[in-house]
């Protein structure tokens, strides 16, 4: 199974395009960032298995086939918030759980300041939602503390990426798989992508954007 997955599909497309517009407000941000969430949830979840269950439909019975998977939803705090509501209203019998990271200004290394993963049963798929994917520390420590609670089938959702935070996620953890609406061209000394969108949870909860 291919490690990346760049999704095309043209309403993703378009809803990022609106998301990078530094006139888009915090209300339109959040409908926006919903609706690029829900195409790629639902490519993300392509290769959830099936299993055969009975139905009695209003003509007959016959067979159909029904998620068979266990899935556990972790948005990353905060900007990952904005991707849950779109992943839970197509896998409403998901688990979710949260982490909280913060990035040192000085470093771009990330700081975890909130720990709520639960044990994960093996094979059980894991979504971790965040909307960017800078540096990839963040990515790659939230990654391994998700290991550490047993997760052996990850999965990385992001709207947009760097080929360097790219590149770091899957030196670290091989076995993850990405799906990326975009992969943009480079991160600034900051730390933030290019062209990119600013900072998602910012922009997100209406904080002042810090635009040049």
């Amino acid at each position: 199974m291919p490690r990346l997955h760049q999704v095309q599909h043209p309403i993703l497309l378009d809803r990022i395009t609106r998301l990078r517009d530094r006139t888009t407000d915090p209300r339109l941000f959040v409908h926006l960032l919903e609706e690029a969430s829900f195409v790629l949830a639902v490519e993300a979840t392509r290769d959830l298995a099936l299993q055969p269950v009975p139905v009695v439909t209003p003509m007959e019975e016959t067979q159909g086939p029904i998620l068979a998977d266990s899935v556990v939803l972790v948005p990353i705090l905060r900007a990952g918030l904005g991707m849950l509501r779109s992943f839970r209203s197509l896998l409403p019998q998901a688990a979710v759980s949260f982490v909280g990271a913060l990035r040192e200004e000085e470093t771009l290394e990330p700081s975890v300041y909130l720990d709520r993963i639960a044990a994960i049963p093996p094979d059980t798929c894991v979504f971790l939602l965040d909307p960017m994917l800078a540096t990839g520390g963040t990515a790659t420590a939230v990654l391994t503390l998700l290991q550490k609670r047993g997760a052996n089938r990850l999965c990385l959702v992001c709207c947009l990426a760097s080929p360097e935070g790219i590149r770091r996620v899957h030196e670290s953890h091989p076995e993850s798989v990405i799906y990326v609406g975009a992969i943009d061209r480079e991160l600034n000394r900051q730390g933030f992508l290019l062209p990119g969108l600013g900072d998602a949870g910012d922009r997100l909860f209406g904080a002042c954007p810090s635009f040049p």
